[in-house]
């Protein structure tokens, strides 16, 4: 009987110990199944996240989401690997860029944002063309908007980045770097276009190449790892959800949307208000839909997506040739209707 007890205890604290697991296990399903993590740059056009935060429209829909600011690519990159992050937001551009190739991890899901004048080419008065670049140094940074948008506007004119002696920098540097005469244009991206026409004023600056000339280009694309989309396809359409509910709260209470956006980037409603004005657009549910299509019927991203892509292949800020139809995955918007929305 006595031994007969123990036994009883042995398998008593073994089931309670399974028991506990199988909780505990559970909890973390329900978790991953509600949980998004996100790692991005510092740029205004990913406010969205933070308005539907603020408004508990992501709580209303039963997801918990957790967005850091990360400028540094490869730490992203690195943690979408790891598994550390579900969710990347970056240009379509940079999300081409070295190292990634065919089996990196992440697709593109949504869009969030198209720059319309945020990024471009600033240069003194005497430089009217990108013809007149011929030969000269021009400062950038790699795999950064602009340097897109200028490779466009030399190819309209038969040239390209070796027509032109190309000086890397950081962004961050693009005033002090524009004060030195022999730097005929800078590569940048609001605010430091602003910035550098301000006050570098004995140069006659003026914006040379802008996004504004290419709308749709230069698009803000949200990207999720194909696995935990594939776990948790719900939890992506309610984030979109979520997304459109707080882009539509901006085009109807813009006041408001900038007072709660402001603190996430450190900036007054003020400084908020003039990052985002001419400079970016906030992709709501209509205009997303027309980049991505229906399963079948792809949407205008994906052409966008290949322009890019040969863009990036040839002035070697991307090494490896991505197809659009496979890094980009329009299921959750095809399902998200106007109903969703309300």
């Amino acid at each position: 009987m006595h031994m007969t007890k123990n036994v009883r205890r042995v398998v008593g604290a073994g089931f309670a110990m399974a028991l506990g697991i199988s909780v505990s296990l559970a909890a973390t399903a329900a978790r991953a199944d509600e949980t998004i993590r996100i790692l991005c740059p510092t740029w205004s056009g990913y406010a969205p996240v933070f308005v539907a935060q603020d408004l508990g429209y992501f709580k209303k829909l039963g997801i918990d989401v957790n967005i850091k600011f990360e400028d540094e690519r490869p730490n992203v990159m690195a943690a979408m690997a790891r598994g550390d992050i579900e969710m990347d937001m970056r240009t379509v551009g940079e999300y081409q860029g070295k190292p990634r190739d065919a089996k990196t991890p992440g697709v593109i899901i949504g869009t969030i944002d198209q720059s319309l004048g945020g990024d471009g080419v600033i240069a003194p008065g005497e430089i009217t063309s990108v013809e007149q670049l011929k030969g000269k140094t021009v400062a950038s940074e790699p795999n950064i908007p602009g340097r897109l948008l200028l490779q466009m506007e030399l190819k309209k004119k038969g040239m390209t980045l070796a027509d032109l002696e190309v000086k890397q920098i950081a962004t961050a540097d693009t005033v002090a770097i524009f004060t030195d005469p022999s730097i005929a244009a800078v590569v940048s991206y609001q605010p430091n276009l602003s910035q550098a026409i301000d006050k570098v004023p004995g140069r006659k600056p003026h914006v040379l190449v802008s996004s504004a000339q290419y709308p749709g280009i230069i698009v803000d694309v949200i990207i999720v790892r194909q696995d935990d989309l594939k776990a948790n396809p719900e939890k992506y359409k309610k984030f979109m959800i979520g997304i459109f509910k707080a882009i539509d709260y901006f085009k109807t209470n813009k006041a408001d949307f900038i007072k709660l956006a402001a603190p996430h980037f450190n900036l007054s409603p003020e400084d908020f208000a003039a990052s985002i004005e001419g400079s970016l657009d906030y992709t709501g549910h209509k205009e997303t839909a027309g980049y991505f299509g229906k399963p079948g019927a792809p949407g205008t991203l994906y052409g966008i997506f290949d322009e890019v892509m040969q863009l990036n292949l040839e002035n070697g800020a991307a090494e490896n040739k991505l197809k659009a139809a496979d890094q980009i995955d329009n299921s959750i918007i095809a399902g998200i209707t106007e109903a969703d929305l309300k």
